[in-house]
């Protein structure tokens, strides 16, 4: 039987039970392979065994620290309602590509052609803010204005993504399976926020945990793009200075 530590040696643990982390789903949902991550339950909510949960989580971060390193990206994808605005604003702060809504089908086996309607995004979008759509009617613009917004809501948040990523992060996989499965057909590890309900043997670093509740979404979310910046920030630092230009280098 486990014996509980004061919070002040747990803070990690601590911190995970203030956000409800440890809350599953009910026994008749349980995937098998969610099982060894069961502590026990209450009012017939099966909660998770938070010191695994560390584990797990720590994994992760150590992971995506040193796809950071390595001046990689990592997508994060989250579309369930609880999700979408964290996954895109610790994205946006970590400059890293995002999908904080729909997964688009082929976003990754498909990139070529993905990367065709960013493109073309980016060109209309450019071509609006300079006034070259205003040779075209009236009908025409309002045409183009829906196009670009369609391409706004499909593929604004991967403009930064050049290249496939080296990992992709996803809260929920078994609701977000399809960028799971797209990134497994490429050999692209797989970093998850996963419930009781998910088969944890389908991604390469599952952190079992609550991914319904918001705050518990946050936190997981928060501290995985923070894992991400640290890892980048040794990389940026040992970059070397750009060299100062000719005229910068004359004194008055």
């Amino acid at each position: 039987m486990q014996t509980a530590e004061p919070a002040a040696k747990k803070p990690m643990i601590d911190a995970l039970f203030k956000v409800g982390a440890h809350f599953g789903y009910a026994k008749a949902r349980r995937h098998p392979t969610a099982k060894p991550f069961i502590f026990g339950a209450k009012n017939h909510v099966e909660l998770f065994d938070l010191e695994e949960t560390e584990k797990a989580l720590e994994a992760a971060k150590a992971f995506i620290s040193a796809v950071a390193a390595q001046g990689k990206q990592v997508l994060f994808v989250g579309g369930k309602n609880e999700a979408k605005d964290v996954v895109k604003s610790a994205a946006e702060a970590s400059g890293l590509p995002y999908a904080a809504g729909r997964f688009v089908g082929g976003t990754l086996t498909n990139f070529a052609e993905i990367r065709r309607r960013v493109d073309k995004m980016e060109r209309l979008l450019g071509e609006r803010e300079t006034g070259e759509l205003n040779r075209y009617t009236k009908k025409e613009r309002l045409l183009i204005d829906r196009e670009i917004d369609k391409l706004k809501s499909n593929f604004a948040g991967i403009v930064s993504m050049k290249s496939l990523p080296a990992a992709v992060f996803v809260v929920d996989p078994r609701r977000e399976h399809i960028a799971v499965l797209e990134a497994k057909k490429l050999r692209i590890p797989v970093v998850a926020l996963a419930n009781s309900d998910c088969d944890l043997s389908e991604v390469d670093y599952a952190i079992p945990a609550n991914d319904s509740s918001r705050a518990s979404i946050a936190h997981f979310v928060e501290e995985l793009a923070a894992a991400y910046r640290a890892g980048r920030a040794p990389a940026r630092e040992a970059a070397p200075a750009p060299e100062a230009s000719p005229a910068a280098s004359v004194t008055a």
